[in-house]
């Protein structure tokens, strides 16, 4: 596999990712286009640090901490949504008109 055939799909995965997270109304979608969007990011810098670096071990550690930074991320907009859900019954982002309760 090549440098360029991995960049493409980091690029695929970002676009996928940037579109679902525009285009979507439910908080759900949203989580999971920007979850995308960082897979794409992760898959391009492991791309670059194996194939161009020697498969230096910086790579892995920077994935690890992505994918650390990544779980952390969805537990806390998870607890968000669902705390919004709870107080306003809104599970799109049009329903909600104001963050002030």
């Amino acid at each position: 596999m090549t440098l360029t055939t991995i960049l493409i799909v980091a690029a695929a995965l970002i676009g996928i990712g940037l579109y679902g997270t525009l285009s979507q109304q439910s908080f759900v979608m949203l989580m999971m286009g920007l979850e995308l969007m960082l897979n794409g990011v992760m898959l391009a810098a492991v791309g670059f640090w194996s194939l161009t670096a020697g498969g230096l071990p910086t790579g892995q550690l920077l994935t690890i901490i992505v994918m650390a930074v990544m779980a952390v991320e969805m537990a806390v907009g998870f607890a968000l949504i669902t705390a919004v859900y709870r107080n306003r019954q809104a599970d799109v982002t049009e329903g909600l008109t104001t963050l002030k309760h």
